[in-house]
């Protein structure tokens, strides 16, 4: 029994023996796979620091820059500003109707002329509840040619209000409240202000003798008890009916010292409506091409 227990310890030791070695190589491989990981790992982690360093200092510089151009602009922007759009100077234009030069502010019930636009050269302002015309309302729009305020509600006009106005050829006051007429620019071409309360004292009797260019005069429908003095040569119609003119001199349309004048250039004269009768006053019209319209006998 004891040779047979020899022989089997020594079979069940050799296993053993042999399967030792595995054993022992396996944590020295262990250990070197680690040791390997480890020293990447910390390489990794190296390469990764100094990555991070280097983007820190490129997002540090690309911040920098931005902040000094900016300050720069900011800078620039404080010694020049920038210019003024051209919306900031037409307020105006927000409530009327801006189109090339011309300004539309026609039943939006304003109650004084709006600020225009510099360049304006033609003012749309009719059927509003304008009361007063002063002469700084066109005192900076050097360019006006045409102003319509008809169906207004205007009581005075400053004398200076179209001083100013060396342009401007076409104005139109009527069916407002007018008493009187205002010194009148002396480029004007057509003057309308029919359907008014103007009396011949509101009238100076030089408002229209330097309006050499005028052709067109609309007094009707007024309260003019004569017909106004110092007419200008150039006009070629003039309205006066529906006043209450209730004489006429030799000299209100012709000369009564020059029986061969003739006033050739006008076309048209009304005067119907006037307690008139024209038929007794013949030597007032031989210097005209046509007769007055009105009564007669």
């Amino acid at each position: 029994m004891t040779m047979l227990q020899s022989v089997l310890l020594l079979l069940l030791s050799v296993p053993l023996i042999k399967l030792a070695p595995p054993a022992q190589q396996d944590p020295r491989i262990t250990y070197h796979y680690e040791t390997d990981h480890s020293e990447e790992t910390l390489f990794s982690q190296d390469s990764e620091d100094k990555y991070l360093d280097r983007k820190n200092i490129k997002e540090k510089e690309t911040v920098i820059l931005p902040d000094e151009k900016s300050v720069q602009l900011q800078k620039d922007e404080s010694v020049t500003p920038p210019p003024k759009k051209e919306s900031d100077e037409m307020p105006t234009c927000l409530l009327c109707v801006c189109l090339s030069g011309s300004v539309y502010c026609e039943e939006v019930d304003i109650d004084a002329v709006p600020p225009l636009p510099k360049e304006s050269a033609y003012l749309y302002a009719r059927f509003n509840k304008i009361k007063k015309l002063t002469a700084k309302d066109f005192a900076d729009i050097p360019n006006l040619r045409r102003l319509d305020f008809t169906g207004n509600l205007i009581e005075d006009i400053e004398d200076g209000t179209f001083s100013k106005l060396s342009l401007l050829e076409e104005l139109t006051l009527a069916e407002n409240q007018l008493l009187k007429l205002p010194v009148l620019p002396p480029k004007l071409t057509l003057f309308n202000a029919k359907y008014n309360k103007i009396k011949s004292r509101g009238i100076k009797a030089n408002t229209f003798k330097k309006l050499n260019n005028l052709s067109f005069l609309y007094l009707d429908h007024n309260a003019l008890e004569s017909v106004p003095l110092n007419l200008p040569e150039s006009l070629r119609v003039i309205h006066l009916q529906f006043n209450n003119i209730t004489s006429i001199t030799d000299d209100t349309f012709c000369k009564a010292n020059d029986t061969r004048y003739i006033r050739d250039r006008i076309e048209e004269i009304r005067l119907e409506g006037n307690p008139i009768i024209l038929g007794k006053h013949p030597n007032s019209f031989i210097c005209l091409k046509r007769l007055p319209v009105g009564s007669y006998f």
